[in-house]
């Protein structure tokens, strides 16, 4: 009978699929940390976690263990080559928090422009003829170059249209018709889409040591111009960025991910506050979002165990020949 380890509080959703799941026992540790799961992976056959770290030493000190579920997409924190050396499929839960992921980037995106955060201090700080400076502006016509084009880049792509925004994006591993397909304009040079763009959304991995996004390619970016990041932390300068923001080259920032998290309250970032707006990392962690989270990590502890495994929501797929044989239940 596979015992089922889930490492944090999830939407109970999810654990009411491995209880109504036959053949499973469970245990639940809701703090979500390494030293609040670590005592329980002895006996561990399943284990589905959030966003802490899954090292190697935590995967050996893990004996029975024969599945990890991400609840989530991203797997920064896992170990993947200490759990393919075992034979262990690390899954992640594919396309359910996209949607929830652009509509904040598109908030971000609306709230830069419209200056909403800075009209709010306005009026609490007495300052009521701030109004008078003129300085919003209007999204429809802007061009928003989309650095990436998966799930998520084409639902702000979608949503953007229908803020009659021109888009473009970047992507290298798609086709063309991916990009023709939703009227969206193939860049094929990062440098030449941060030239011409109104605003820029960042929707790629972080990708080696160096920002993506430092001073140099924020320098090619249009006076005024916004930049939203809802990817990654370090895929922008911080540094970089609080200087054009503070020299006014950019018309704001808005940015769910940093490169410290929590953030550094001491970042020279920090302290730009005018046009910069900032969220903890929440672009997907809406209610609904959380619950479909929930829900596709546990179905895909139940799947592993029917032999049903979806191979697309595997990270280390050359694992499930073997796995495949010996996870099914009798």
């Amino acid at each position: 009978m596979p015992h089922i380890l889930i490492a944090g509080n999830i939407d109970p959703a999810g654990v009411e699929v491995l209880r109504q799941a036959p053949g499973f026992t469970l245990q639940q540790v809701a703090e979500v940390s390494v030293e609040s799961y670590a005592p329980y992976l002895a006996e561990a056959d399943g284990l589905l976690i959030r966003t802490q770290p899954l090292t190697a030493k935590e995967i050996a000190a893990a004996p029975r263990l024969q599945i990890v579920s991400r609840h989530g997409v991203g797997y920064d924190s896992v170990d993947v080559n200490a759990l393919t050396d075992r034979q262990i499929p690390l899954t992640i839960v594919g396309d359910v928090n996209s949607l929830s992921v652009a509509e904040h980037t598109v908030t971000l995106l609306l709230a830069l422009a419209k200056r909403v955060c800075y009209f709010d201090r306005s009026i609490r700080e007495g300052e009521w003829q701030r109004r008078n400076g003129f300085s919003a502006g209007e999204v429809a016509g802007r061009t928003l170059f989309l650095l990436g084009f998966g799930r998520i880049g084409r639902e702000v792509a979608r949503l953007a249209a229908c803020f009659c925004m021109q888009v473009m994006a970047y992507d290298p591993y798609l086709p063309d018709t991916a990009f023709s397909e939703q009227g969206v304009q193939r860049v094929t040079s990062i440098a030449d889409g941060l030239a011409q763009a109104d605003a820029v959304s960042v929707h790629l991995p972080l990708s080696g040591e160096r920002p993506l996004i430092g001073a140099a390619e924020l320098a090619l970016m249009k006076p005024g111009a916004l930049l939203i990041n809802t990817a990654r932390g370090g895929i922008v300068d911080e540094t970089a960025l609080a200087a054009a923001l503070e020299r006014g080259h950019l018309g704001g920032a808005g940015l769910d991910v940093l490169r410290d998290e929590p953030a550094d309250l001491h970042s020279p970032l920090l302290a730009q506050r005018d046009r910069l707006i900032l969220s903890p990392h929440s672009a997907g962690l809406t209610a609904e979002a959380a619950r479909r989270m929930s829900v596709a990590a546990a179905e895909n502890i139940v799947a592993f165990w029917r032999g049903k495994l979806d191979p697309r929501l595997v990270v280390n797929p050359q694992v499930l020949a073997l796995t495949t044989l010996m996870g099914q239940l009798p």
